[in-house]
């Protein structure tokens, strides 16, 4: 009998608690949005998986298990985000912000809505202490999910805000995946009809030496100007040069598959790890949740605003919707660009001029991130 109480006691029914259980099915709607509805399953499919693993009841994977190592071995560290940013170097192609260099600005002005978030987070902070207790690190890390992109988020958290990595985590990739349900919206209230008709000119070639040059010039000006983000722009133009040089093909290749589809599923399953109940169930989430949605909504708002200002300033016709690509999530905001256009004039084809502020978002938002490192030190 002894025995069989033992053997009871060693379960999972008898050791979970309701709010594991809880977590469980939240992870397996996020397994079903990444499988059923394709919402980045790239990332949401690890995760999801990573948060059924941390919330086994009573087997702590999370804290001591192989999650735990995976965590400190590549995320506390912050190498598991830089190899990502290898990878999306290798991955993204500059031409079109080299054809347009003032799109670089839309980049900047889709950033504004992370400061924004961070001044609300710690306004929360001053007005309800108890409940939501968030320093200036805190605040950073939560303010940078209005760049839409998961690598820098998680790179962010994980120096200045580990306890709240989960939660960051999803808010970020959430938003990422939802960009043709949120910013649609946005876009057609801010835009009129005849904005969103106009038709740009098409881009100028870009030479070799242009493309080789850029990254070594951004490398450049980050060094001089913003040390604290050297890392997460050096990864990206390293990634990019390996691309454009011309003699390392077999790097480059590796860089774009391998590495990154290696580095993903690590990564994935260590944010997962931090979707555990006793962390995540608390109020701070969903303030964080509902912060990133108004960062995310703010970004593609000022791009849009800047872009409106551009189109009346340039002699050259500028399409207000581009801004909006300014957030990072690449490629997925540019082809929403072009699709808005396109329901407004079936002629019109903003993917390239879009993929411009676009790749400016990935820069602009590793920039956003060296200040407020440099900022919350």
């Amino acid at each position: 009998m002894e025995g069989a109480v033992r053997l009871w006691q060693a379960t999972g029914i008898a050791n979970m608690t309701w709010g594991q259980g809880l977590m469980l099915c939240i992870c397996l709607v996020l397994i079903y949005l990444a499988i059923f509805k394709k919402f980045e399953p790239l990332l949401l499919l690890p995760i999801g998986f990573g948060g059924l693993l941390a919330n086994v009841p009573g087997a702590d994977i999370a804290a001591t298990g192989f999650l735990h190592v995976i965590y400190e071995s590549g995320v506390s560290n912050g190498i598991f985000p830089l190899l990502i940013f290898i990878g999306v170097g290798a991955l993204t192609d500059f031409g079109p912000l080299i054809a347009q260099p003032k799109m670089a600005l839309l980049g900047a002005a889709a950033q504004f809505g992370i400061f924004t978030t961070l001044l609300g987070a710690l306004a929360l902070a001053q007005l309800f202490p108890e409940t939501f207790p968030f320093s200036l690190k805190a605040a950073s890390a939560i303010g940078i999910i209005g760049g839409a992109d998961g690598p820098t988020a998680i790179f962010v958290s994980g120096r200045l805000a580990p306890e709240l990595m989960g939660a960051i985590a999803i808010a970020a990739y959430s938003y990422m995946a939802l960009v043709p349900i949120i910013q649609p919206p946005i876009m057609r209230l801010m835009t009129s009809e005849e904005e969103r008709k106009i038709v740009m000119k098409q881009l100028r070639p870009v030479g070799k030496v242009e493309r080789i040059m850029f990254p070594l010039l951004t490398f450049g000006l980050c060094l001089l100007l913003l040390p604290s983000a050297c890392e997460l722009v050096g990864a990206l133009m390293f990634g990019n040069l390996l691309r454009v040089s011309g003699v390392t093909e077999r790097l480059s290749k590796t860089a774009q598959n391998s590495l990154i589809n290696i580095v993903t599923i690590l990564l994935g399953l260590a944010v997962g790890s931090k979707l555990g109940a006793s962390k995540f169930l608390v109020a701070q989430t969903l303030a964080i949740l509902f912060l990133g949605l108004v960062a995310f909504s703010i970004g593609t708002a000022t791009g849009v605003l800047l872009g409106k200002l551009m189109n009346r300033l340039s002699k050259v016709p500028v399409n207000p919707l581009v801004g909006a690509a300014g957030v990072s999530a690449v490629p997925m905001a540019a082809r929403v660009v072009n699709t808005v256009g396109q329901r407004a004039n079936p002629q019109n084809f903003l993917l390239m001029h879009a993929m411009g502020p676009n790749v400016a978002g990935v820069i602009g938002s590793a920039v956003a991130a060296g200040v407020l490192l440099a900022l919350a030190r």
